[in-house]
């Protein structure tokens, strides 16, 4: 078992922390093969009631997938396939036992989550945020897209919330979180252990799911007023095109200081993956997660193979120096043929997902 995902149980709580604190919980392939078969034994144990996962150190949940390990790899790795096939099929696989796991699941999401953090926590039934939360999807930036499910949850933030996250990797706190759907409970960080020992001293012979939102119940803490909320309906105005150009017209002419910093931002990120983020949030609109799930594995396998995944990782993780040069370089250069072959089907290369019947 790796060691840097750390499984316990403790009573009828099946207990999971993200061990690489120096990483900021980064999720690797490994962890993904060392959760995904303990949580289908939990999940079949009538002894284990409900599952908790936690990250380690105090500054983050989980700050995302292993993106610059997937990036850095070079040819085939021990079973045979490239780093980021194996990669992504492992942790869209774990995100799909999540999302339909049977029985309580808890994320306590302390500090920084990003990325592959939601797809960790936003696929259970339960994320109990504390105030020290930063919520991100900052792919654009780093020329991929908002992938563990992004298609299927950004289009159902109120609004045009979950495009304007998508597109721009917007931060947002405990209130943001909140108000977006995303928290089902604010809490104080101080209490995350407290919290921890009521599930597992709980009386859990009632219904499963009642029990665990009883005892989160006990520990709710005012969450704030959102920022994000009170932008709403402006972020509404700008971001309900259905092309990137169109939002960005619409951002010129909203005029705000927001308005003005927004389009920056999107003048920043890699063309191609703004306009594939925005094609898969409009398809997300109206399709099931399963549906996306397999959608979302072909598109990462489209953009880490092109030029703009390795210059964004260089760019914010590597040399640090955010001064990423994209190609194409302008939206106007990426055609639609080529975001039309990023969501084509890759005979021999699809996501199958296990049924969990």
């Amino acid at each position: 078992m790796s060691e840097d995902v750390l499984l316990e149980t403790r009573g009828a709580v099946g207990l999971v922390t993200l061990n690489r604190p120096k990483a900021l919980n980064a999720l690797s392939l490994e962890m993904c093969r060392a959760l995904h078969p303990r949580l289908d034994a939990w999940a079949a144990d009538p002894a284990v009631k409900a599952v908790v996962i936690r990250g380690a150190g105090g500054k983050a949940f989980c700050a995302g997938g292993d993106v610059r390990a997937v990036a850095g790899s070079v040819g085939r790795t021990e079973g045979g396939g490239s780093l980021s096939s194996e990669f992504f099929l492992a942790e869209y696989a774990l995100n799909h036992r999540i999302h339909h796991f049977p029985k309580p699941f808890i994320a306590l999401v302390d500090g920084i989550c990003m990325g592959g953090g939601l797809g960790l926590s936003v696929h259970g039934g339960f994320r109990v945020v504390t105030e020290k939360l930063v919520l991100a999807m900052p792919e654009t930036g780093i020329g991929i897209f908002p992938d563990v499910g992004g298609g299927w949850f950004l289009p159902r933030f109120p609004g045009e919330a979950g495009t304007y996250l998508g597109l721009t990797g917007a931060r947002c706190d405990a209130a943001d979180a909140v108000w977006l759907g995303y928290a089902t409970h604010r809490v104080e960080a101080s209490r995350l252990e407290e919290i921890l020992g009521a599930l597992v001293a709980a009386d859990w012979s009632g219904l499963a799911h009642h029990v665990a939102a009883h005892v989160l119940a006990g520990f709710i803490a005012e969450p704030g007023t959102s920022s994000l909320e009170a932008r709403a309906e402006a972020i509404h105005r700008c971001f309900q095109g259905n092309r990137v150009e169109d939002i960005l017209a619409a951002l010129e002419r909203e005029g705000s200081t927001w308005a003005e910093e927004t389009r920056a931002t999107l003048l920043r990120m890699s063309p191609t993956s703004l306009k594939v983020t925005l094609r898969q949030l409009r398809e997300g609109r109206g399709r099931d997660y399963d549906t996306m799930a397999r959608v979302e594995y072909r598109l990462s396998q489209a953009l880490t193979a092109r030029p703009d995944f390795r210059e964004g990782i260089r760019a914010v993780l590597v040399d640090k120096d955010q001064k990423p040069r994209w190609s194409p370089a302008t939206l106007a250069e990426v055609t639609d043929a080529e975001v039309e072959a990023c969501f084509a089907p890759r005979p021999g290369d699809e996501l199958v997902l296990p049924s969990l019947d």
